[in-house]
């Protein structure tokens, strides 16, 4: 057995988090390297980047920073090629930052992003795909095993962070708009298979594709440059009207839903801003928490979105919804990773051993030392569980980790849920190799 499968042989291991760091730093630098050597012959990106650093061998943390892939790499195709539907170029690109090639796909015919992400599919090739809320979509390949992983993660970290037991008793109502995004898809997926009664799938009916998201993207950016022309913008607010229209509907349904079946024991997925829309709906009816079963549990990730709500929001949710604090599964995670960092109780979020938490400077240019006590940084991971591309990444996030023992009495790295990304900082966000990767996966697709 390699370093590698000896430590995500942890994964179902119940003191996965009680695993002093000083135990698995060794065998986590053996596995990073294991995985380098299996992986640099098959990612041309990885290999230019091995190259340009001199590394032909991992024998620190320290030659991991320059084999790392700034987030900014999953979308860093020619836009030209996306908007224009070159699907075969796209697919070269895909390329040039995955491990598993991306042959056999016939693209004749494909229509729009979310056909080509149904052709990969067909091939073994699994999108992940980041909002594009803020611009370029980010294509992230996830092989089959990565779907697998993804769900045994999920199961095995909501019941850590819980201590709810997989009894498939329970309605589940997941308050995302569905659409055609893989991780989601899997994540969903793990909790309804462990947790859900035969009658327990109570899903938003409302759709939201990645074609979708990306058009309105597209079209936002063109209105706010100048470009759009009249009747683009007419159609784009009455798709804007429409969207909110069926989200508005799925509001009303899931808390229509959570309602009636009030007496039961509900799983809610789904983030911040719709849980709170809901449990106004809910309160509109003169419902809160004594009307609802007292085992009701939450799964939640991601900040608000930008949507601005009262402080006590969370407060107002498990006050609407009987959910006890201790019942919420509150994780720090990301479509380029794999891995889920899990909330104690504590409020701070649990590294696993087979993620690598590298803390980095502002630039993501260099390593840096951990000190006593809590320390800023820009996150950087490598993620030993990942399978259909290179699993090292440098975030847009900067984040407070401490490397000592958590009040909750487990030892760290953890990290503060204070967690902001560099963009929305004084003086953005300005990765040092974001634009030589880009411009070097953009010269080989």
């Amino acid at each position: 057995m390699g370093a590698a499968s000896e430590l995500l042989g942890l994964l179902d291991a119940d003191d996965r988090h009680e695993i002093a760091l000083g135990d698995v730093r060794a065998k986590q630098i053996e596995a990073a390297n294991e995985l380098f050597h299996e992986k640099v012959k098959a990612i041309r990106l990885l290999a230019n980047r091995a190259e340009e650093g001199g590394i032909t061998e991992i024998r620190s943390l320290a030659d991991l920073v320059p084999l790392l892939f700034a987030h900014t790499t999953y979308k860093s195709y020619p836009e030209a090629w996306f908007a224009e539907g070159k699907w075969d170029r796209m697919g070269k690109w895909l390329d040039t930052v995955s491990t598993n090639r991306v042959e056999g796909v016939d693209c004749s015919g494909v229509s729009d992003v979310d056909d080509w992400i149904e052709r990969l599919a067909d091939k073994g090739h699994f999108m992940a795909c980041s909002s594009g809320t803020t611009g370029k979509i980010s294509m992230i390949n996830a092989s089959a095993h990565d779907r697998e992983m993804v769900r045994r993660i999920t199961a095995r970290s909501f019941q850590w962070a819980t201590g709810l037991a997989p009894q498939k008793d329970r309605l589940i109502f997941t308050l995302n708009p569905r659409g055609n995004n893989y991780r989601n898809i899997d994540t969903s997926g793990a909790l309804m298979d462990a947790f859900a009664a035969p009658d327990g799938d109570c899903r938003f009916t409302a759709q939201i594709t990645i074609g979708e998201v990306s058009r309105m993207v597209a079209l936002r950016r063109r209105i706010a440059d100048g470009t759009a022309q009249p009747e683009e913008i007419s159609a784009f607010e009455a798709t804007s009207a429409e969207r909110e229209k069926l989200l508005d509907d799925a509001v009303a349904q899931a808390a229509e839903g959570l309602a009636a079946h009030r007496d039961r024991k509900v799983l809610i997925i789904g983030q911040f801003p719709l849980n709170y829309r809901v449990s106004e709906a809910i309160r509109a009816m003169g419902l809160d928490a004594k009307d609802f079963h007292p085992d009701n549990a939450l799964t939640v990730g991601g900040g608000l979105k930008g949507t601005v709500l009262p402080d006590n929001y969370r407060e107002y949710v498990f006050g609407t919804l009987n959910i006890d604090p201790g019942h919420v599964y509150h994780m720090y995670a990301m479509q380029e990773v794999n891995t889920h960092m899990p909330r104690c109780h504590t409020g701070r979020y649990h590294v696993p051993p087979w993620l690598i938490f590298l803390p980095l400077d502002r630039n993501g240019e260099a390593l840096i030392e951990p000190q006593q006590g809590e320390f800023e940084c820009r996150a950087g991971f490598f993620d030993l569980a990942i399978d259909g591309r290179w699993g090292g990444v440098i975030t847009g996030d900067r984040v407070y980790v401490d490397y000592g023992d958590c009040a909750c009495g487990r030892p760290g790295p953890t990290i503060n849920p204070d967690i902001v990304r560099y963009k929305d900082l004084p003086g953005g966000d300005y990765i040092t190799c974001a634009g030589t990767i880009d411009a070097y996966v953009r010269g080989v697709a």
